[in-house]
């Protein structure tokens, strides 16, 4: 395999993962606020005012923390890039 294959292989294979894990999120929020915003036994087939008022903050304040966890992530991720290229520039001295 060559090196531009391989770099494609893990692109994709990132791709994916991100894929799968904006799919889990996406579930995950999906039932979070549903069970929140929705009661089990519902007597009309449309949304009230009220559980698409809450419906919409639900999702609000679960894709900003989606975010706020995103950005702390690769923060750290960046650290760590930085922390690994010292310690490997060290060992080289």
């Amino acid at each position: 395999m060559t090196l531009p294959q391989m770099d494609l292989s893990k692109m994709q294979l990132v791709q994916d993962l991100e894929i799968e894990m904006m799919a889990d999120m996406y579930n995950r929020m999906t039932a979070a606020c549903q069970k929140k915003c929705i009661p089990p036994k519902y007597k009309e087939a449309e949304l009230g005012k009220g559980e698409s008022v809450c419906l919409d903050r639900c999702v609000a304040k679960y894709l900003e923390i989606h975010e706020q966890i995103g950005k702390k992530l690769t923060q750290l991720s960046m650290q760590d890039d930085d922390f690994m290229k010292r310690i490997q520039t060290e060992q080289k001295k």
